[in-house]
């Protein structure tokens, strides 16, 4: 079993009149907790547990108009991000600044085709798609534009055997964002120099609500092109092999605006759960000198350094195969993960009668 969630956003424009008013009623339970834990811990020396909490906000969902479990929930949310963070105390959460958010439980909902029921108000749905298997959790969600999605977490039966039946190693990169070991490229479409010009004229105009679209914008057609991407990915292998490529040394580089655009953390998350759904399997594999590094001989004679990076095709000087960079890596990532580069398996046996030349000669080629 794996828990997805599935995200729809509400459709009706007085929803969000409702969603606001339960949102402002979280920020102040939010900032009770606050400031109560910061007065106990300033006069006795002690942390208040979520179990304080739950005690000292009891009775309090009828004036809140909020049910008892979603205060509880976000007592025990207040209790487990301190720890995490540990701090004295957290940041205040304004009604006019800060983001809406309403967790709920399946027992406290009532979902029919596309309209959910809670604490008394309907809210219809965009449903894009049907909601799978059993409902565990969920919440009501605001994005930086004012727009109201609502979040459910469920229970979904995962494949019995893997739909797909290639293994593939992974090359993330910049000009090609994924590239596979059977030569399948996905290209990505620059999305933040595409719409740098209309996001610049916003900024300077200081038009806000124009801004959040633009980013939203972007945004969201990153995430569209990321899921198809990976989908397809996932349907048609059993095995994934990503290659370790560090997006945190590249930020720093002439090569950020590209790398965050990229969006590679993002892009191994979905594979991983995906691959899971699909009864397949998908790890991280090493991919140090898999540029350089021939697929057909293991020689290392591929172009090097910064000076290499615009060399997109090149030819093994030792067995003369000629290799498209990415694709070369992304079938050494595969090799490397599988143990093609051991000594075992790297150099053959040989037996008695073999000549001599033949191991010196292959032993020459791996330290090139």
């Amino acid at each position: 079993m794996s828990i997805l969630t599935y995200r729809y956003r509400i459709k009706d424009a007085t929803s969000g009149t409702h969603l606001r008013q339960m949102a402002g009623a979280i920020h102040d339970v939010w900032n009770y907790c606050k400031e109560v834990s910061l007065l106990a811990f300033r006069r006795d020396k002690t942390w208040l547990t979520a179990y304080d909490l739950h005690k000292l906000t009891a009775g309090t969902s009828k004036d809140l108009r909020l049910s008892a479990d979603t205060i509880q929930q976000v007592c025990t949310e207040y209790a487990t991000r301190r720890r995490q963070c540990k701090k004295i105390k957290l940041t205040w959460r304004s009604r006019k600044r800060s983001l809406g958010w309403i967790p709920f439980k399946a027992a406290y909902i009532r979902l029919e085709d596309d309209t959910i029921t809670y604490c008394g108000h309907r809210f219809r749905l965009w449903l894009s798609r049907p909601v799978e298997g059993g409902v565990k959790t969920g919440s009501f969600t605001q994005d930086a534009r004012g727009l109201w999605y609502v979040n459910l977490q469920c229970d979904v039966a995962d494949a019995a055997a893997p739909v797909g039946q290639l293994d593939l190693g992974i090359d993330l990169g910049l000009t090609h964002q994924i590239t596979c070991s059977d030569g399948v490229q996905y290209s990505r479409a620059n999305l933040t120099r595409r719409y740098e010009d209309a996001l610049a004229m916003a900024q300077r105009a200081h038009k806000r609500r124009r801004v959040k679209k633009v980013q939203a914008t972007i945004a969201n057609r990153r995430s569209d092109l990321t899921h198809k991407a990976t989908t397809a990915i996932a349907r048609r292998a059993q095995l994934i092999i990503i290659g370790d490529v560090s997006s945190a040394k590249l930020v720093n580089t002439p090569f950020a605006t590209s790398t965050y655009d990229a969006a590679w953390h993002r892009v191994r998350t979905q594979l991983r759960y995906k691959a899971i759904k699909l009864a397949g399997v998908c790890v991280s594999g090493r991919e140090a000198f898999s540029s350089v590094t021939c697929s057909g001989c293991g020689a290392r004679c591929g172009p090097r350094g910064l000076s290499g990076l615009g060399v997109r095709t090149w030819v093994c000087l030792c067995c003369g195969l000629m290799h498209e960079r990415d694709v070369n890596a992304a079938r050494n990532i595969l090799a490397f993960r599988s143990g093609r580069a051991t000594p075992s398996k790297g150099i053959p046996v040989l037996e008695g009668g073999e000549d001599v030349n033949t191991l010196l000669n292959i032993q020459e080629c791996l330290r090139v």
